[in-house]
């Protein structure tokens, strides 16, 4: 039999909306109005009368819609009851924090009744152990977003230039060579007593710093040293350099700014030399976590507290000198001065030391004045530290330096680590018994001419280097692994450069004319300046001589 469908007889209202009646079954039934975002979820309650009183007379449920449709069974409910009956997790922060105090008092008086005290120390070392190791990770996602500083290069990298070797610092760490002590070779020059009334200068007893616009400095490189050319001719070593080459390298590991070193290997000999300009400025706040901008406007700029911390370290290793006339004359005269030059106080000792049984080391190594002790002349080096504004390193020199100086030098070791790694290493070559350092600071923050002396403190290099955690024995370590890795290059110029951004040292093979022009010119006086009108007018004169107009 077929299926059949049969139409429901639905009324039909041709003068009004909707249907003209109500089915039988649906009278009486109260009308509510219905959301969709209600929730079905159980059977309906027409009286609403289980919520009167919850929701009100009305029976209005959340959002103003009438709750006809919902319906709660307080016996469901009652009877509901988790499986997992572990204890809800405590919060991490707030309340914890309390009761680990209050756990604390109860274990102080569980000590002071008499437990074992043992157990209750190595508890407290792990709390403070977790509270340092959460510190010092609070830290680091602290300054994990901020942005690292971008310092350029010392020398811009050349593309012919091959790329011999790439050696990380970690690579310097372990090494370790013994050397024994220096052999004097030749000395050079005269040297100025140091005037011991500048070690009782305090922060109330300030004294401004002079300065000395006569006095002529030399920076001369290791080739073109006469004193080292005849040295190299007679066959007294095989490595030749300075003490601000070698102090440079021996510290590499300390520095962060960009430097580079001319190595040229000449037969069976190694000379190292720098370019012009490179190390003849001093580093400020180089190892800072905030190290200085590179804006060329500011006077806080690097570059220019690298000129202001050279003028004054210049200034002040001539007025800490007893102005008497009287001289300690060495050997022979200074090298490198002509004999009207009113030449500062300084003495070269050219040294040599026994790397190995092959290589001799040949340096020259400057000192800056000599102190009478106990009736013998004692050798000094004369440094001097610098504060352009006590806000940038947090420590104020005129209020810390009489009676915190120990907390003025953690902060410079922290700021300018590799610096006086450098003057300490440049001390040790040199032999000298005692290194002074100056603290000088601005008259004001803004003003970068005018210095005042705050302070001098003496110190033994060698007992200076154990201070500071300087390994003589792994600077020599350095050092030897760099000669060795030049001694086996071919005949040619090489550049050492250490990368602006990276711990990284690189060596280069470079062209044999390479930086033989290298030379930053002077800029000409106003008079003598040609305006760019003049410079058109003249080149076209030459042209229409040469017939090319």
């Amino acid at each position: 039999m077929p299926a059949q469908f049969k139409v429901p007889n639905i009324p039909y209202n041709e003068d009004g909306w909707g249907p003209t009646n109500i089915p039988e079954q649906y009278k009486d039934v109260p009308y509510a109005p219905f959301s969709k975002g209600d929730r079905l979820g159980r059977a309906s309650d027409w009286t609403s009368s289980a919520f009167r009183g919850r929701f009100g007379d009305r029976g209005g449920g959340p959002g103003g819609v009438n709750a006809y449709f919902n319906f709660f069974y307080a016996d469901d409910e009652e009877s509901f009851h988790l499986v997992d009956t572990r204890p809800p997790p405590r919060p991490r922060y707030g309340p914890r924090r309390f009761q680990r105090f209050q756990r604390r008092d109860r274990d102080d008086g569980r000590r002071d009744g008499g437990r074992d005290t043992a157990t209750e120390r190595e508890r407290h070392r792990r709390e403070r152990a977790q509270q340092l190791r959460r510190g010092q990770w609070n830290a680091y996602w602290q300054n994990r977003d901020q942005p690292r500083a971008v310092f350029a290069s010392s020398v811009d990298i050349r593309p012919e230039w091959t790329m011999l070797e790439q050696i990380p610092f970690t690579a310097f760490t372990k090494l370790s060579q013994a050397v024994g002590e220096a052999e004097d070779i030749t000395t050079c020059g005269a040297l100025e007593y140091y005037d011991k009334s500048m070690d009782r200068i305090t922060p109330k007893t300030e004294r401004s710093l002079e300065r000395a616009e006569n006095k002529q400095f030399f920076r001369v490189t290791t080739t073109d040293d006469p004193i080292i050319r005849r040295l190299a001719s007679e066959d007294i070593g095989s490595v030749f350099a300075t003490d601000a080459i070698l102090s440079t390298l021996m510290c590499a590991t300390r520095s962060v700014y960009s430097w580079d070193v001319v190595v040229q290997r000449v037969g069976t000999k190694l000379f190292f030399d720098k370019r012009d300009g490179v190390f003849d400025l001093l580093t400020v706040n180089e190892t800072s976590q905030e190290p200085p901008p590179e804006d060329k406007d500011s006077i806080n700029s690097v570059n220019a507290l690298s000129e202001e911390a050279t003028f004054i370290n210049q200034n002040f290793s001539q007025q800490a000198l007893l102005k008497d006339g009287r001289r300690f004359t060495f050997e022979e005269p200074n090298p490198f001065a002509a004999p009207e030059d009113d030449v500062a106080s300084a003495a070269y000792r050219y040294r040599k030391w026994k790397l190995d049984n092959d290589i001799t080391l040949v340096a020259r190594c400057e000192l800056d004045a000599v102190s009478e002790v106990k009736g013998q002349e004692v050798l000094l080096t004369v440094k001097a530290l610098t504060e352009f504004d006590s806000k940038a390193s947090g420590v104020d020199w005129r209020q810390k330096l009489e009676n915190q100086r120990g907390a003025v030098l953690a902060t410079e070791l922290k700021n300018n680590a590799n610096k006086l790694a450098r003057w300490t290493t440049q001390a040790l070559l040199a032999g000298a018994e005692q290194m002074k350092l100056g603290y000088v600071s601005r008259v004001h923050p803004k003003d970068k001419y005018n210095h005042v002396i705050l302070g001098i403190q003496g110190y033994k290099p060698k007992d200076f280097a154990m201070q500071i955690n300087l390994s003589v024995n792994n600077m020599w370590g350095i050092l030897k692994y760099l000669v060795d890795m030049c001694m086996k290059l071919n005949e040619g110029k090489y550049l050492i450069v250490k990368d602006p951004n990276k711990q990284v040292i690189r060596i280069y093979e470079v062209p044999a004319d390479a930086f033989e022009n290298d030379y930053a010119e002077e800029p000409l006086a106003e008079e003598d300046q040609v305006p760019v009108e003049a410079e058109a007018n003249v080149e076209m004169l030459e042209k229409e001589e040469d017939g090319e107009i």
